[in-house]
């Protein structure tokens, strides 16, 4: 045997034993699809969302489906679906439920924050009377549908009345960030572009807490009872769990993302990590809320809201690249 055969190993054999360490070491592997890990600054769970590609965006024949569930829809309302296209993503996480009143509340102790609608004197609320939205004032995180209604008891319901600004200062204030639009979607749907998180049957009751009977709007599915007329605690609906394990992705509150809007965005974006338009000025949210019908609760709708603008039914998560 040659005396330069274990030189010439040696590099072979560092390179397996580096392997072996790798995944020996708790810290170095890879988690599992839908894996917890505790946030630090807030205690939210957040899931782990594995690197791949993912079906982002609607085709033709669900924009057909939801116009026949619809009949006063029109298609230029889904427009900025499409097309139905495959994008991927490096592995995030995300938070396990939306950004609740107790978590806002500790951050707003420690910094002294004062929200855009708290600033600005009020924010839209839906007017029992009239049924209809409108600029209440009074109304912010503290009071959602304005003065009359404070969150005494609704620690653990989403905080809403948000800004973009505001859920961005909260997700940095708890080292994350907001979730781009693409990561958000992905979340909700999986791999293989569900129409819903559940998957692709339609909205009930024990799923989502969406516009039923208790919801004061025309559209209101009057046959489903979600057992909430404004939103409800966070995680109430595990059986609307996404593929990764991820709950409230359709309902309770809008959530807003990081991306600029753009209605061309789906067809012009890269394929890998996309971030949003370049400019504009509007923002997105997604996944529905407790006043929006079956229609608007589906994985890929998209809606447009300028920054600045705050509601009941606004709220948000955060997200973070590692």
């Amino acid at each position: 045997m040659s005396i330069h055969t274990p030189i010439t190993k040696a590099p072979l054999l560092l390179a397996l034993l580096a392997l072996v360490l790798l995944f020996a070491l708790p810290g170095c592997r890879v988690p599992d699809p839908g894996a917890i890990r505790i946030a630090h600054k807030d205690s939210m769970e957040q899931v782990y969302i594995p690197a791949g590609e993912f079906l982002m965006g609607s085709t033709d024949a669900d924009i057909d489906q939801t116009l026949k569930e619809c009949s006063e829809c029109l298609r230029e309302w889904f427009i900025n679906e499409i097309p139905q296209h495959k994008v991927y993503l490096n592995a995030y996480r995300i938070d396990k439920t939306e950004v609740t009143n107790a978590m806002f509340a500790k951050f707003v102790a420690e910094t002294g924050y004062e929200t855009g609608a708290e600033k600005a004197g009020g924010g839209i609320a839906l007017d029992l009377l009239m049924m209809e939205w409108k600029m209440v004032a009074g109304a912010n995180w503290r009071h959602p549908q304005g003065p009359t209604m404070d969150i005494q008891g609704l620690d653990n319901h989403p905080v809403v009345q948000m800004t973009y600004h505001d859920a961005q200062a909260y997700c940095e204030w708890a080292g994350r960030r907001l979730p781009t639009e693409a990561e958000w979607e992905k979340a909700a749907r999986g791999a293989d572009g569900d129409i819903y998180p559940w998957g692709n049957q339609p909205p009930t009751g024990n799923l989502l807490n969406f516009a039923d009977r208790h919801a004061y709007i025309r559209m209101a599915d009057l046959d489903q009872d979600d057992g909430y007329p404004f939103t409800s605690p966070v995680g109430s609906y595990p059986d609307g769990a996404s593929p990764y394990g991820v709950l409230d992705m359709a309902g309770n509150v809008w959530e807003r993302v990081a991306d600029r809007y753009s209605e061309t965005y789906d067809a012009d974006s890269p394929l890998r990590n996309p971030t949003g338009a370049s400019s504009g000025e509007y923002v997105l949210m997604r996944g529905g809320s407790w006043s929006r019908p079956a229609w608007y609760v589906r994985t890929a709708i998209r809606y447009r809201y300028r920054k600045e603008n705050r509601s009941s039914g606004i709220g948000f998560r955060c997200a973070s690249s590692s």
